[in-house]
């Protein structure tokens, strides 16, 4: 049996949905419907998951990586050239932020979505509050208590929607 065969049997066995056991995996519910169909969408070809993504699922299974393997027949081939993740990232910082986001537990993951759209919306107001501040500042003079003032307005949650 390859690993995807693996894994549907698991979840049928046990009534778990794709996301549930992606979960439990700490893997995404798209790379376990990869596994799952066996079929790399980038090339066509058969999965070859990496070792840690293996212990990954023996993990979520509550299994020992070797009875998975063991499990597994000659038709899963098995990448041995990373002992990484395989993240698409622009960048290290991006690929961090990912990894980091995967270890959370899913109430972390959405307060973390929460938190990187308000630093998105403050970001913006920032942005907004310069262009303001640059403008004001070609016809306004400014003073101490203008710049306190200014301040005040920006940091008062409630004068922002």
């Amino acid at each position: 049996m390859t690993l995807g065969d693996i894994i549907k049997k698991y979840r049928e066995d046990n009534n778990i949905s794709m996301g549930e056991f992606a979960n439990n995996c700490s893997l995404s519910k798209g790379y376990i419907s990869m596994l799952e169909n066996n079929i790399n969408p980038r090339n066509q070809k058969p999965i070859s998951p990496t070792l840690p993504s293996i212990a990954k699922v023996a993990n979520g299974m509550k299994i020992d990586l070797d009875t998975l393997l063991k499990m597994m027949d000659n038709e899963q081939t098995i990448d041995l050239t990373s002992d990484k993740p395989r993240l698409y990232c622009e960048s290290q910082d991006e690929s961090k932020l990912l990894l980091s986001y995967r270890e959370l537990t899913i109430d972390n993951k959405k307060k973390s979505i929460i938190y990187t759209k308000n630093l998105l919306s403050s970001q913006q107001m920032e942005k907004e509050a310069e262009l303001l501040a640059a403008h004001a500042r070609t016809t306004i003079e400014a003073t101490e208590d203008g710049l306190k003032q200014d301040l005040d307005i920006m940091n008062n949650d409630d004068m922002w929607k």
